[in-house]
Order: structure tokens, then C-alpha cells, then sequence
């Protein structure tokens, strides 16, 4: 294999980038309501972990200034290594929730980083015509991702717990994380022989801070200005509140599906849960934005915005369904946990093609930077209060309050002004097939 094959490193790359993004998010729910902490601690703790996300368009600016793209993506692969290993060994201190929190933000911020530079490098990397090919590779990647932190490894750390049921439940935990170092210092070793080292990804020497303080002024300014004022606070709003049920819904309906029957929750294990959501559920994310994305294709995302809106809102119902039987089946847990999953696919394409076409001119890749982030802290802000909110109110009344907030997505989805034929095929792109 040639060193510089993107078969060799494009699918390894993404799924570098996209594990620690769902330990951080997800895997991390389910260890530390295993380690008894109370819903309003865990959704308020790692609902912080969303902001090296947030902000990561204020420093990815000197990710393009110093240094190279090959060196930030290497450098954050082995300090992410570095972090799951601190997870693994200061789970077995006393000072545990403090240790392993600090290893989860310094992972967060590992991960953040190395998204801006493993997408700058794979632009870099490849000609135009690998990255339309290879485009839909790092996507099946990213998602396999998925499926192997929030399915496999909680699987894992379960099945542990059976070997070592002596042992208790942190060692099973530690044992887990000890397991991915390795992976990533694997994944570190690979990509310092295999990335290729692309010509116009090289040190930048002429840039000052006062050059990079004016490029995130221009890049600011421009943002907030680039439609009229009403049209703009219109798309902010869209971009803060269209996903505020499932920024309410995202933590909890994790911590439902492990907590205990007594206590209103579903009490699968690990192992039941790893396949429910890191299985099930994921497999219902990947099709429903396939196919969100072939209907945004063939009629654009105007008519398609409102089926779209319902799809992302309507199918929470089934936790308001699970939350009331609570004896439901395996096998419809699975089922409604795919229909929730599929809806919010299908419908977050909606989401994401809007922040493209909010991006569109003039520094689309700053401002598109800045779409991502403030979709970042429409996830946070929600999950700072939402485990606090279901303690006071109970599951079912939760899923009920949940269901509520879908007005929030239909009010800002009226608001928008969307050019019929964005994201529509057109007649010469056609031809040109």
C-alpha cells in the first residue's frame, strides 16, 4: 500500500475523529450513572463538555497558522490517547469524579481541536475529485464510530462486569478505557507513518496575533451582517431553538432507557443498551439522513423543510409511550427507540443543510464554523437543566414537557426564508451526469 492511499487513512482518520466525540457525549452518561450519581450531577457535568465545541472557531484560526495540519491531527490523537488512559487510571482513585471530569474536558478539547484539523487535512490531502468519492467513506466511518463507542464498548464494560463481577464496577470501566488508550496510541502510530504530507500543508511564519484578532473581527461582523436584520435573527433562532427538544431529550432519554424500573426508568443493562442505541438507534440515524438527504436532493430543502420539522419533533412521543408501560418488550423498545432515531436523522438534515445555506458567500468555511457552534450550544444549554428538570417533574411528565418545546422548532421553522432551489438538483448538473 502506497503511503499516501486515502484508503489507507481517510477511514481510519474519521474514526478517530468521531470516538471520542461519543465517549465524551454518550459513554460517559452511562458510567457515571452506573457510579450512582443523580441525573440533574450527570446531565449538568457533561453538558459542559459541549463547549470546547462551542468555541472552537475562536482558536481554529491558529490551528491554520502554526504548525501544520498533519502535526495538530497526530498530536491531538495521542493527547485523546493520553485522556483516555487518564479516565482509566483515575477511576480507581478517590478522587474519581474530579479525575475522570478532567480527562473528559481535556478529551473534549483534544477532540475539537482535532476536527478542524483533520477536516482542513483532508481537504488538503486530496484532490477535489477524491474528496467528492471519499466523502461518503468518512461518513460510514465516522458512524461505525458511533456504533463502536456507544454500542460495543458499553457492551463491553458490561460483559466485564460479568467476568469480573468481584472486582466492582470501575475496574470493569477502567479495564474498558485502558483498552481504547491502546487503540488510539494504534491509531497515533498508524497515522505518523501512513497521512500523506501534502505540499500546501506547511508552517505559516507571517501571521501575528494582530492578524488573527482581525480575522475573527471580519469573520464575526460578516456573520451577523450578511442578511437583513430580521432575516438574520430569524436563522439564530432556527440555529439555537430548532433542536431544543432534542437538547432536552438527549441526556435523559439515556439515563431512562439504564435507570431503574422503581424509579421509572426501562433498567436495561449495558449490554441491552449498547444494542438498543449504539445498534438500533444508529442504524435509524444513518438511513433517516440518507434519505433526507435524497429528498433534499431531488426537490430541495424549501419543500422538504416542513415534513422534515415534523420528523424531528413527533416521533419523541414513543418515550412519552415507553415512560407509561414500562413492562414494554425488548423488541418494541427497539422499534421505538429506530422510529425516534430515523425522525431525528430525517429530520436534522433539515438542520444542516440550512447552516450551509446560512454560510454561503464570502468565508463560508469561517462562518460555517460558527453554524456548527452555536449548534453545539443549542445542545448544551438545554442539557445543563434537563436532568435537574426531570428529577423535579419525573420521567413522564418530562417526555410531556419535551413534546411542549416541539412548538419552539415549528415557531422558528415559520420564520425562515429559504431560496426554493437550494439544494435541488438542477437541470445542468443533470445533463453533466
Amino acid at each position: 500500500m502506497k503511503k499516501s492511499n486515502p484508503w489507507g487513512w481517510v477511514p481510519s482518520l474519521y474514526f478517530a475523529e468521531g470516538l471520542p466525540y461519543v465517549v465524551v457525549m454518550t459513554v460517559s452518561l452511562v458510567l457515571y450513572k452506573q457510579l450512582k450519581l443523580s441525573n440533574a450531577e450527570i446531565t449538568f457535568y457533561t453538558s459542559w463538555l459541549y463547549l470546547p465545541w462551542v468555541i472552537k472557531p475562536l482558536w481554529s484560526p491558529f490551528i491554520d497558522l502554526m504548525k501544520t495540519k498533519r502535526w495538530w491531527v497526530t498530536a491531538m490523537q495521542l493527547l485523546i490517547g493520553a485522556a483516555f488512559g487518564g479516565v482509566a487510571f483515575t477511576l480507581q482513585t478517590e478522587l474519581w469524579l474530579q479525575g475522570t471530569l478532567c480527562c473528559f474536558w481535556l478529551m473534549a478539547f483534544a477532540s475539537a481541536t482535532h476536527d478542524i484539523a483533520a477536516d482542513g487535512f483532508y481537504m488538503l490531502g486530496l484532490s477535489n475529485h477524491h474528496q467528492a468519492v471519499f466523502v461518503g467513506i468518512r461518513s460510514t466511518f465516522y458512524r461505525l464510530a458511533t456504533i463502536f463507542g456507544q454500542g460495543l464498548l458499553v457492551m463491553a464494560a458490561g460483559n466485564l462486569q460479568v467476568i469480573f463481577r468481584n472486582s466492582g464496577i470501575k475496574y470493569s470501566w477502567s479495564l474498558m478505557f485502558y483498552g481504547v488508550t491502546g487503540l488510539f496510541i494504534a491509531l497515533w502510530l498508524w497515522h505518523q507513518y501512513i497521512l500523506p504530507k501534502p505540499s500546501e500543508d506547511s508552517e505559516k511564519k507571517n501571521h501575528g496575533a494582530k492578524d488573527i484578532v482581525k480575522g475573527i473581527k471580519v469573520m464575526m461582523t460578516t456573520f451577523f451582517t450578511k442578511m437583513p436584520f430580521k432575516q438574520m435573527m430569524a436563522a439564530i433562532l432556527f440555529m439555537l431553538l430548532y433542536r431544543m427538544p432534542e437538547g432536552l431529550l438527549a441526556k435523559v432519554s439515556t439515563l431512562f432507557l439504564i435507570d431503574k424500573q422503581y424509579a421509572g426508568g426501562l433498567g436495561l443493562s449495558p449490554q441491552e443498551y449498547g444494542f438498543v442505541q449504539g445498534t438500533v438507534g444508529v442504524v435509524g440515524l444513518t438511513l433517516g439522513g440518507i434519505i433526507g438527504g435524497l429528498a433534499i436532493g431531488r426537490d430541495g430543502l424549501k419543500r422538504w423543510l416542513w415534513p422534515m420539522v415534523c420528523a424531528i419533533t413527533l416521533p419523541d412521543v414513543v418515550y412519552v409511550y415507553m415512560s407509561y408501560a414500562q413492562d414494554v418488550s425488548f423488541a418494541m423498545i427497539n422499534i421505538c427507540v429506530f422510529i425516534e432515531q430515523f425522525g431525528y436523522g430525517f429530520g436534522f438534515t433539515a438542520y444542516m443543510l440550512y447552516l450551509i445555506y446560512y454560510s454561503q458567500g464570502d468565508y463560508k468555511t469561517s462562518h460555517y464554523a460558527l453554524c456548527t457552534a452555536l449548534m453545539a450550544l443549542s445542545m448544551m444549554i438545554p442539557g445543563l437543566f434537563a436532568g435537574a428538570l426531570q428529577e423535579c417533574v419525573g420521567y413522564r411528565a418530562f417526555f410531556i414537557i419535551v413534546m411542549v418545546a416541539c412548538l419552539l422548532t415549528f415557531f422558528v421553522a415559520a420564520k425562515l426564508n429559504i431560496d426554493p432551489n437550494f439544494g435541488r438538483k438542477n437541470l445542468t448538473e443533470t445533463d453533466k451526469e
